[in-house]
């Protein structure tokens, strides 16, 4: 009888259906924070890939737009969150990497699993009624003005602010800093008039670009970006030669320590869904960026790489609250 018994149960457990790592199944809807205002780049990829992402895990993905000190604070609502994969960071990933270099939170790169989708670049513009008719002109002007001419950008570590910065310290001159609560208003901004320049990913103006409500002056990359229906914007390298070029990477960011069916149901549909979708493709080429989906340790270091330079810049310059060196950043 014995024997029986512990045959029976022997053929149970091997029947039994065990619930595999990394199929994960949520039951209610999923939110994700986008830390900036809606329109901007970061708000225009998020919901493209929430988008391709909810017909795999059978669940709505709610977009929350909460911008504020950089990204900073929405960032920190996923912090506070409880950790059960349900509530997803986004963003830039250099902004996500110097958030305590800046003295904004405390959090670094290894506290996160990286989901990046695409790559942006930087384009300089300005509002067509001004004189500046290419880059050579609006430098001239920002050396003989020094710290007079506002540029528009999204905050103090956007892509756009990183990007003048950048560009300060190859062109040696000075501007008056306009931030504003993400990459669209500060688009708006230069194309009602309220600045004269702004400087924000091309994904974020292509549209003012087509429409000719933004005259594009260069695009801050060591080759031409080639915008579809509106043309070629010429490289900065152009004017300034030594100018080492910024690939800023989106994507989306869950925090290390939610249960490991998320993050390895999450690490195979980026790869599967992501990594194949006509239609992340498609936003790419249309919004002038990379399609380069990638995760788990070439995620890290491409968002290393990157890290290291915003967070060196700011160093450099003054900006920083604290060294690169004390949080594990290394001079590139």
């Amino acid at each position: 009888m014995r024997k029986a018994f512990l045959a029976m149960l022997c053929v149970m457990l091997v029947f039994v259906p065990v619930a595999a790592s990394g199929e994960w199944k949520p039951d209610k809807p999923i939110t994700c924070i986008v830390p900036w205002a809606a329109g901007g780049s970061t708000d225009q990829i998020t919901r493209v890939c929430a988008g391709e992402l909810e017909g795999a895990l059978g669940q709505k993905i709610v977009i929350v737009n909460q911008p504020g000190a950089s990204g900073s604070v929405g960032t920190k609502t996923v912090l506070d969150a409880e950790r059960d994969g349900y509530t997803w960071a986004s963003g830039a990933v250099a902004d996500l990497g110097t958030y305590k270099v800046m003295g904004f939170l405390d959090t670094v790169l290894d506290d996160w699993h990286l989901y990046l989708s695409v790559a942006n670049v930087i384009v300089i513009s300005v509002h067509p009624d001004t004189p500046y008719k290419d880059f050579e002109s609006l430098l001239a002007a920002f050396r003989e003005k020094p710290g007079e001419i506002p540029v528009a950008t999204a905050g103090e570590v956007s892509g756009g602010r990183v990007g003048m910065e950048s560009l300060r310290k190859y062109g040696d001159f000075e501007y008056k800093h306009v931030p504003y609560a993400g990459g669209n208003p500060a688009v708006v901004a230069c194309v009602s008039g309220e600045t004269p320049v702004v400087c924000q990913l091309a994904c974020e103006q292509v549209d003012m670009l087509r429409a000719k409500r933004l005259r594009p002056l260069a695009v801050l990359d060591v080759s031409p970006l080639e915008v579809k229906d509106y043309g070629t914007i010429p490289p900065v390298t152009n004017w300034l030669p030594d100018f080492k070029s910024i690939p800023f990477y989106f994507g989306i960011f869950i925090p290390k320590d939610v249960p490991d069916e998320v993050t390895d149901t999450l690490d195979k549909l980026w790869v599967d869904v992501i990594g194949n979708s006509q239609v992340v493709k498609d936003y790419a080429s249309d919004r002038g960026a990379v399609f380069d989906p990638v995760v788990g340790e070439e995620a890290r270091e491409k968002a290393f790489a990157l890290t290291q330079t915003v967070a060196w810049l700011y160093y450099d310059l003054g900006r920083a609250k604290v060294s690169p060196e004390e949080v594990g950043i290394p001079r590139p």
